[in-house]
């Protein structure tokens, strides 16, 4: 590492975030707003940062605990995910066995598959710090959005690649206990100082300026886009090309939805994906300044072609309606999970095998989740309005150590 970056560490602990996640919330709801509170705490000094022993709050049970919901669910239909995971987790000691296992498997019933996780695999019921095990469950999804590879009259919103400036540094590197944190800066003369924040980038003199990766019409759905990690860019000769998360300025997660509420433009009741596209249609002149209440700006880069989905946390192309963002400081990355909860709201419930491949920042806690639910708009109705109650059990290879 260079010796100036080591050094100047502190100055990103006291003139930034106090926390730096890699990605973003997954919507702009108002119950985000709990969640974000610990991060606007940021201290003088370097923080003591308290860290729990991963995986500590799962509890075993029975199988019998999720035996008739299992045999309710059409799990063949996430079996396809779980291969995804074993394609990366067949080179982890704890995993190898049962994903050679799964990689064999040939005829494939819903008895038999239930069979294979009940010999092969422990049941673990999430629970909250706080020994609960209700958790919030929230939904995202990719978004289909018009644009060009060049600005032009109608597409002038840019979206970023990341700049050359930026500079990453892993602090599990310097300090162990800091796992999964990572400091995002730019070196001015001999220090590491902050990175750009969002309002910053968007002045007048396009201080990246050349570094535009594409461009859309809507600086809302641009900025959605960020929030969802991944999309796709439809043009006007009805070609395609998906674009996903690269990289992130390092400055922490603002909810522009909560800024709307406490200035009166919202109802926090109210406040939802739709209601704050639905609020910046008839509030162009007041938009840049709310969106610039979120100094947290996310980098892309286009994606190979073909890929089914986008690409979560875990390195591999996420699944729709079967995959979940998780704490991967709670829940293992890769691993199965079983979630019981309820359709967008509704009371209709909602109770499947799922694989948690993917995370994001503002998914914190044992009993915490975002369900994927695919590409398009009506996937964004049902991730836009996913507020719901759930719990979650988490399903691990027998003998796993934790």
């Amino acid at each position: 590492m260079n010796y100036k970056i080591l050094m100047s560490i502190s100055v990103i602990f006291i003139l930034s975030s106090c926390g730096q996640f890699i990605n973003q919330s997954p919507c702009e709801c108002e119950h985000k707003e709990s969640e974000h509170k610990a991060s606007e705490k940021c201290e003088k000094v370097v923080p003591k940062v308290k860290e729990i022993k991963p995986y500590s709050f799962l509890n075993k049970v029975e199988w019998d605990e999720i035996k008739p919901n299992l045999e309710d669910d059409y799990l063949i239909l996430a079996w396809p995910a779980w291969l995804k995971s074993c394609s990366t987790l067949i080179n982890k000691k704890q995993w190898k066995s049962v994903c050679e296992d799964a990689l064999k498997m040939e005829t494939l019933t819903n008895n038999k598959l239930i069979s294979y996780f009940n010999e092969n695999f422990d049941l673990f019921q999430a629970k909250n710090n706080d020994g609960s095990t209700n958790g919030l469950i929230t939904g995202y999804y990719q978004p289909v959005l018009k644009g060009s590879w060049t600005r032009t009259k109608k597409y002038n919103v840019p979206l970023y690649a990341p700049p050359n400036d930026l500079i990453t540094v892993d602090l599990s590197e310097v300090y162990p206990d800091l796992k999964y944190k990572r400091l995002r800066g730019r070196i001015e003369g001999n220090k590491l100082i902050p990175y750009l924040t969002r309002e910053e980038i968007y002045k007048r003199n396009y201080p990246l300026q050349g570094n535009e990766l594409i461009w859309l019409e809507n600086s809302v759905e641009a900025f959605f886009l960020e929030i969802q990690g991944s999309g796709v860019v439809e043009f006007d000769d009805g070609n395609r090309t998906q674009i996903g998360y690269a990289d992130q300025n390092g400055h922490p997660y603002r909810s522009m939805g909560r800024e709307l509420i406490r200035k009166g433009e919202l109802n926090r009741h109210k406040v939802s994906m739709q209601s704050i596209k639905s609020w910046a249609k008839k509030n162009k002149k007041k938009l840049q300044k709310f969106l610039n209440t979120n100094p947290s700006f996310v980098f892309f880069r286009e994606l190979p072609q073909g890929l089914p989905g986008p690409i979560g946390a875990l390195g591999v192309p996420i699944t729709t309606e079967r995959s979940v963002a998780i704490d991967r400081r709670y829940i293992p990355l890769g691993a199965p999970i079983f979630l019981s909860t309820t359709q967008p709201n509704s009371s209709i419930p909602l109770s499947q095998l799922m694989i948690a491949q993917d995370t994001g920042g503002a998914i914190n806690g044992g009993v915490r989740a975002d369900f994927y639910w695919g590409q398009g708009k009506k996937a964004g109705e049902k991730a836009g309005s996913m507020k719901q109650s759930g719990k979650i059990w988490v399903i691990l290879p027998k003998g796993f150590s934790f």
